[in-house]
């Protein structure tokens, strides 16, 4: 099969169905317990689930699963996902063995099908493979350990996320970049859904009010612009820069950094945005307290930070319209704490729309 002529299959997007629901539970968390420790419980989570899940992205990139014997076991891997997203909101209270154990289980599931891959020998699957087993080996004895020592061995995990990319062989071969943009843009599509999602679970059992629908309308309104940042161009643009790129370790942490790290910002933003929009929609004319009103804000900033990270990383050029949307964003936070949540939203899309509106359309890629 030829490398432009791979696609993402239909067993891929089933898998990203977990995904909905990590999504889904890392909201509910913070939406519930909107502070600091809920937001780092969440960082911690969302950075050990994303690194596994963009690394059967990887996976699925070099080994289509296109037989029985590699779907099964791609299935299986998929019920430990789902296993890890049912632990997320107990996962520091009590669940936490659950969670690693799943984790582990996901981390064997990948390891075996990369060994399937006829670009990968088996000592070039290991020399990445062993880091992540480190990785999970912290997060069981964390969970184990408890107390604020589960806070430190967790995040000694982090930097090994870090680490891993120098250590894969450059003879492994080079992606295919149109089924890999395509695989990341579907799980950023997914994550975009939860705030949709998030809106819809604030107004149940709600009476249909005009303010209701008016946050509703709102929150819709800044899921779009999320999604024109990310999808009005962008994405052909990213996809066009890793065709540019040579099979080195260097190219190669480049693509890692670009669809991991400023990823990871990109979603937790989402989370942020879902988590205010879920207590807005039912508080239309009240002021939000400030860590609401900093999850909508902030979240909506740290997404375009993530994304302007994602562009710097894969050298293209700055979009300067995007940052001063960030900043306006920042700046609605006390329309929030001092007026009502209408009010911050009303502002958040205004400015985000206008600063879209004034970006215009994106340049033609270069061939």
């Amino acid at each position: 099969m030829n490398n432009d002529e791979l696609r993402v299959s239909s067993l891929e997007l089933f898998f990203d169905l977990v995904f909905v629901f990590t999504i889904t539970q890392l909201t509910a968390v913070l939406a519930h317990h909107p502070n600091g420790e809920s937001l780092g419980q969440i960082l911690l989570m969302l950075a050990s689930i994303w690194w596994m899940y963009a690394a059967f992205a990887w996976l699925t990139n070099a080994v289509p699963p296109t037989r029985t014997a590699l779907r099964l076991p791609l299935m299986a891997g998929m019920a430990a996902f789902f296993a890890i997203s049912l632990t997320i909101p107990t996962a520091f209270d009590g669940d936490g063995v659950v969670f690693a154990c799943a984790y582990l289980a996901v981390i064997v599931v990948h390891t075996v099908l990369y060994t399937q891959a006829a670009s990968w020998s088996v000592a070039g699957v290991w020399s990445f493979a062993r880091m992540n087993f480190v990785a999970a080996a912290l997060i069981l004895a964390a969970t184990i350990v408890g107390g604020t020592w589960e806070y430190v061995l967790w995040a000694l995990a982090v930097p090994i996320f870090a680490i891993t990319p120098w250590l894969v062989p450059e003879e492994a071969g080079w992606i295919k970049p149109s089924h890999f943009v395509e695989r990341h843009g579907l799980v950023v599509m997914v994550a975009l859904g939860e705030s949709v999602v998030a809106v819809g679970i604030g107004a149940s059992g709600l009476k249909i009010t005009g303010e209701m629908l008016a946050v509703a309308v709102l929150g819709l309104v800044v899921s779009a612009a999320l999604w024109w940042v990310y999808f009005g161009g962008d994405d052909v643009e990213a996809q066009g820069a890793l065709e540019r790129m040579t099979p080195t370790r260097r190219e190669f942490n480049a693509a890692n950094a670009a669809y991991y790290w400023a990823h990871l910002l990109l979603l937790l933003g989402i989370v942020c945005d879902a988590a205010a929009l879920e207590r807005a929609i039912g508080h239309a004319f009240d002021p939000l307290d400030f860590p609401r009103a900093l999850a909508l804000g902030g979240g909506t900033a740290l997404f375009l930070l993530g994304h302007a990270l994602f562009r710097r990383i894969l050298s293209l050029p700055v979009r300067p319209w995007r940052v001063l949307a960030a900043v306006l964003a920042l700046a609605t936070i006390p329309l929030g704490t001092e007026i009502s949540a209408l009010a911050q939203l009303g502002a958040l899309a205004a400015g985000f729309g206008v600063c879209l509106a004034l970006e215009g359309e994106p340049a033609p890629v270069p061939a």
